[in-house]
């Protein structure tokens, strides 16, 4: 059983209860809605998932029906209550507390997990850039984003949505919108459209190997890149990386920084010292 509009509705008027601005807080209140975004996770009997941004428990319930081991995370400590209340008897565990600030380890320990989110704008990109870089427990991602955010995290190169956070994503696995949430089966409505994204690790580890290049340098160089992306690379990362690097890393000085791909940006990065 999933919460429909009228039960959320009813039962934030019951506990005097409202969506939180600050926090960024939209539920979504149609039960297709959430079986589908279950669906689409591909997660069932056997499999552990963790739900950061329960709210009201909804998508919570719908992960719950697939047989799927469910933790779920909540920030806003006046929903802890009635949230435990809805979802515990589903056999779900609720943990109060702020996923950007989160013990992940200690959390999950040993993966694999599947990770299924509706994220606010303002947390959803440093929260999926961090998961990525320091939970390798979390085998994939599914999030509901804004539509500008989701086709940032997914871009390819040559896309004008294409960035740093892109490369930082593709570095580590890969990503595609893979729905569409539409405005009207979320409490209160969105002023933005919605998408899902599906984020999954590169099974071997990041691209390129760590062997060539080190993350940290790597996106130090990415960074630099993409301050300046109207700039050619030459003009872009002066002082960064040696003119020489270019032929070296077999990438033209005079491509943007768009159009780059991990694996170009991994060569150039090896030559930066």
């Amino acid at each position: 059983m999933t919460l429909s509009r009228a039960q959320v509705v009813g039962l934030l008027e019951a506990n005097g209860l409202r969506p939180s601005r600050a926090l960024g807080q939209n539920f979504v209140v149609d039960p297709n809605t959430v079986r589908r975004i279950a669906r689409l996770a591909g997660v069932g009997p056997g499999d552990r998932v963790v739900e950061v941004g329960a709210g009201l428990g909804s998508l919570t319930l719908a992960l719950a029906e697939t047989g799927a081991e469910v933790t779920a995370i909540e920030v806003d400590r006046h929903l802890l209550g009635l949230l435990t209340e809805l979802v515990a008897p589903a056999g779900v565990r609720v943990i109060g507390g702020d996923a950007t600030e989160l013990d992940w380890a200690g959390l999950l320990g040993d993966g694999p997990w599947h990770l299924v989110a509706n994220l606010p704008y303002n947390v959803a990109t440093p929260l999926v850039c961090d998961l990525l870089d320091g939970v390798p427990a979390i085998a994939d991602l599914l999030v509901m984003v804004q539509r500008e955010v989701g086709e940032r995290l997914a871009a390819s190169p040559g896309s004008g949505a294409y960035g740093a956070v892109s490369v930082k994503v593709r570095y580590w696995a890969t990503a595609s919108v893979v729905g569409k949430v539409p405005a009207t089966v979320f409490v209160p409505r969105p002023n933005v459209e919605s998408v899902l994204v599906r984020i999954v690790r590169h099974p071997g580890g990041p691209a390129p190997s760590p062997s060539v290049v080190d993350a940290p340098r790597l996106f130090e160089v990415v960074r630099a890149g993409f301050a300046h992306r109207r700039k050619m690379l030459r003009g872009a990362l002066a002082g960064v990386v040696d003119p020489a690097a270019y032929a070296a890393a077999e990438v033209p000085e005079t491509a943007r920084a768009e159009e780059l791909d991990v694996d170009a940006w991994g060569r150039l990065a090896s030559f930066v010292p």
